[in-house]
């Protein structure tokens, strides 16, 4: 249920209200971003603008594809745009319904058996753990500089063993029509199955696995993309396209007046480096093969942690003039100096969030052009005191932001509350409604 911003009741379950119903399984689990926001919002909000299979629905910062995949599933067309390469690589499987789910199940069980060949001549079995000594296996590894890209620990030697050998013979064997959707199979089961990783507020390693079953786990998600795709029997001829581009340029990749309607949700200014989250699937799949991969694409994204701000950044000038966000910057810098926090990523908390700002200031304005008379647009975005604990009310700055380059501000959603680990206190999460008139 949405709440407009008068409305000072605070959500009680907050941890549900940003989960995935069982119902809304289809397509949507096929691989999910840990941070995505519900498919239930963005019903919420094709109800609300009243849209329908005239409309055209545009998510600038797609993600792995919420707000396209759920426009599908109504028979809107939409169009994504995304920066992530993996990101991007998951939204365009999860929208590609065009596949025979016979071939996909026949082909995949045909490779799981070659991969389990494999694994038994090595003296392993995938659904039995490995009780020998590692040390006399000979385990298929990263290559040295992609293993430094994936955070310490997060895959343990066998497991990734397992899945370097599921890889090689998908390669081996592929079959164009169905390999990207067994690649995100794999994506998939390599986070939330295999994998040491653990998400709370942050990505993290948690308590390493020695052993655990790929090919059956791999299998079993094959299983639910099959009768995903038997349900809708092929007859979903729904365009939903995502362009690989920088959501601050839409206007390179968009034409004029094509859109009636944006759902999304940007990154928040929080320092969070959402590059690590996709991480291990990224590596390991092939999207980021060494640092100079990471750099590349890591500069198409919107600056919203200071991991990711470059000496050439400028995207600052478009609020030079804004008096809100000039003075948070000034009182985190104030903060900083009064702490004696002299870090090169500390020294850069300010500067960040004038970027995170300008950022948005630069996508609204080259957004204008692509929006029909009338459209209606809602971004999910959330407060934030990760920068030394100086509140940044990012709703409220970006529907400011947005009036000054002439949208109209409708009114600001209450989503939900989340604790915040710093300040020990409940934070806003809103969806700031905007119409352009034209």
């Amino acid at each position: 249920m949405l709440k407009n911003s008068q409305d000072t009741t605070v959500p009680q379950d907050n941890g549900n209200i940003n989960k995935i119903d069982e119902q809304d399984r289809a397509f949507h689990s096929w691989y999910r971003f840990v941070l995505s926001y519900p498919p239930h919002l963005v019903r919420d909000y094709i109800e609300d603008f009243g849209l329908n299979t005239e409309s055209v629905i545009l998510d600038p910062f797609c993600g792995t594809g919420t707000t396209l995949v759920e426009s599908k599933l109504r028979g809107i067309p939409s169009v994504g745009i995304e920066a992530h390469p993996f990101a991007h690589f998951a939204t365009s499987v999860k929208t590609d319904w065009q596949v025979d789910p016979d071939l996909l199940s026949s082909h995949s069980c045909e490779v799981a058996e070659l991969a389990l060949d494999i694994l038994r001549q090595q003296g392993m079995e995938d659904a039995v753990p490995f009780e020998g000594n590692i040390a006399d296996l000979l385990l298929r590894q990263l290559a040295p500089e992609q293993h430094q890209l994936i955070l310490a620990g997060s895959i343990s030697p066998i497991p990734l063993h397992k899945v370097l050998v599921l890889l090689e013979c998908l390669q081996k064997y592929k079959v164009e029509k169905v390999y990207r959707h067994q690649l995100l199979a794999i994506a998939h089961i390599l986070v939330f199955a295999v994998s040491n990783l653990r998400f709370g507020p942050e990505v993290g390693v948690g308590k390493p696995k020695v052993d655990a079953p790929v090919i059956s786990a791999w299998l079993a998600k094959i299983g639910e993309m099959v009768e995903d795709l038997r349900q809708v029997n092929g007859q979903n001829h729904t365009p939903a396209h995502v362009y690989l581009a920088d959501a601050r340029c839409p206007d390179r990749v968009l034409p004029p007046q094509s859109v009636d309607a944006v759902i999304t949700s940007p990154p928040y200014p929080n320092e969070k480096d959402y590059t690590r989250t996709t991480r291990l699937e990224s590596v390991v799949l092939g999207f980021i093969k060494t640092k100079a991969d990471l750099q590349a694409f890591k500069r198409g994204l919107i600056r919203s942690n200071s991991r990711n701000v470059y000496k050439a950044d400028d995207d600052d000038r478009w609020v030079r003039d804004h008096p809100k966000i000039q003075a948070i910057a000034e009182e985190i810098e104030r903060r900083r100096i009064e702490l004696g926090k002299t870090s090169g990523f500390e020294k850069r908390y300010a500067r960040v969030t004038k970027l995170y700002f300008g950022g948005m200031a630069r996508h609204l304005a080259a957004l204008r052009s692509l929006l029909r008379p009338n459209a209606q647009l809602a971004y999910v975005v959330g407060d934030q005191a990760s920068y030394l604990r100086v509140m940044i009310r990012t709703g409220q700055l970006l529907a400011d932001i947005a009036q000054a380059l002439g949208y109209e501000v409708v009114r600001t959603d209450l989503f939900r509350t989340r604790f915040a680990s710093a300040t020990k206190a409940q934070l806003r999460e809103e969806v700031v409604i905007l119409r352009w008139k034209g």
